[in-house]
């Protein structure tokens, strides 16, 4: 692509995804997060964000073209992909990415679903797309150059999810090059969201900053473009530019370096614990201790949860469950275990017995954790009641691209969040259909087992 500007470059990255071969281990990472994020999206519709969202959408109408997972509604691809981005953020559950400094499933695969379900795509496009999404997402943060997780004037969560939203949808909805930059351009003019979404108590705009504005706006993009809009080439870089508007350390080169040979779905992570992501390698540690040493709660008479500081603020003390540290580890050791149920439940969180273990535990930031690599490790120190001093240091957390979570470990992670509300027999058919998706010509055959 010598001599291509690198908007143009990433235009064609686009334009070219859904007929470009993907490495076996990148489509086969593109399926596993595509299966995480339809779990998110089935499970999320019993959530406050995913039921407000859905019950607007079904009051707006519009043409069936695309389905919304959980539900029996049928609506508009634009709809449907705002609607279930809501879902798929409806709490803590969704895949994250570190580098990008956002959670890409949750808008891309429902921007990718809505456009490949309305133009009746197919399997394997549609996971290369999902791909392509992860790409260009991760890409449009990294380059922004921000020098820390609360260093840039706007959310690189909402920025992500923008852009990677719009390549997934640009993929499937038949662009050239030329309508990829034009879709690059109304991906920037729609480029917005500002980290104040750590304030909001309920999950319902924190969702919609992550996942519904971005699938929405992506999905319109590729849609509006693809009907005949036209846009300005050249948004990503010089005067007046996607990068001019947003970077603190712009890195121009950062918008297309690798594209094509370096996957960022590769090193993004799925979680084994629904709930915020600097809180798993926390549970990691406490469970293991709790494994080993037969822990209960009421051998512990003191913890400390040493965590990075650059990310303490998001987890400590917070009034959402799946959000707070503290909370969670209590949760833990009370329960024996941590489910999607109970890391939910708001009312356990003035349980007594909790409360009683909460009180034990304090929260350390640590500054040698924040540099510490791999990223987002934890430590748990446990004064025990029979005077036993217990430790665990979680370096590399299950799911992340150093110590990835396993086909059976993703799928049984689906089957958890989509049985209780597909059904257990609907959940493996579906769960079937999505291990045979590169055979799949027309992923609207999901529909009937996605929706309850």
């Amino acid at each position: 692509m010598a001599g291509l500007s690198l908007t143009e470059r990433a235009a064609a990255h686009i334009a070219a995804a859904a007929v470009q071969p993907l490495p076996p281990e990148v489509a086969l990472r593109g399926r596993l997060h595509l299966l995480d994020s339809l779990a998110a999206i089935v499970s999320g519709s019993r959530l406050k964000s995913g039921r407000l969202a859905a019950a607007f959408v079904a009051a707006e109408g519009g043409r069936p073209d695309a389905c919304l997972p959980g539900t029996g509604i049928v609506t508009t691809a634009i709809n449907a992909a705002f609607a279930n981005g809501m879902a798929a953020h409806g709490d803590e559950t969704d895949d994250s990415h570190l580098a990008g400094r956002f959670h890409p499933g949750c808008a891309v695969v429902p921007a990718a679903l809505a456009v490949a379900e309305a133009r009746g795509r197919s399997g394997t496009e549609l996971v290369k797309a999902v791909v392509c999404g992860y790409d260009i997402g991760a890409r449009a943060t990294i380059a922004l150059g921000f020098s820390g997780p609360r260093t840039g004037t706007h959310s690189t969560h909402c920025l992500g999810s923008n852009f990677g939203a719009a390549a997934a949808a640009g993929a499937l909805a038949g662009l050239d090059a030329r309508q990829c930059e034009y879709l690059l351009s109304y991906a920037t003019q729609q480029a917005s969201g500002i980290a104040y979404w750590q304030r909001d108590p309920e999950h319902v705009e924190k969702a919609f900053d992550f996942a519904g504005m971005g699938a929405r706006n992506g999905t319109f993009a590729a849609l509006f473009v693809a009907s005949g809009a036209s846009g300005v080439p050249g948004s990503l870089t010089g005067d007046f530019s996607y990068l001019s508007a947003f970077a603190e350390n712009a890195r121009p080169e950062a918008l297309a370096e690798g594209l094509g040979s370096r996957f960022e779905i590769l090193a993004a992570s799925i979680k084994k614990w629904c709930v915020g992501s600097p809180i798993q390698a926390a549970l990691d540690s406490l469970t293991a201790l709790m494994a080993q040493h037969k822990l209960k709660a009421d051998d512990v008479a003191a913890l400390r949860a040493i965590m990075p500081d650059d990310r303490f603020v998001i987890v400590n003390d917070r009034d959402m469950p799946d959000v707070c540290l503290q909370h969670l580890l209590a949760l833990t050791l009370v329960d024996g275990d941590l489910t999607f149920a109970s890391s939910h439940d708001h009312g356990r969180m003035k349980d007594p017995a909790v409360l009683a273990v909460r009180r034990r535990i304090t929260a350390l930031p640590s500054a040698e954790l924040t540099v510490a690599r791999p990223a987002r490790q934890a430590i748990i120190e446990i004064d025990c009641a029979d005077g036993r001093k217990l430790s665990h240091r979680t370096r590399a957390v299950l799911g992340t691209p150093d110590n990835p979570m396993s086909e059976a470990q993703v799928e049984a992670k689906a089957r958890d969040l989509m049985a209780p509300v597909l059904g257990a027999g609907q959940t493996e058919e579906l769960m079937t259909a999505v291990r045979g998706l590169e055979s799949l010509d027309d992923v609207r055959a999901l529909r009937p087992l996605l929706q309850a």
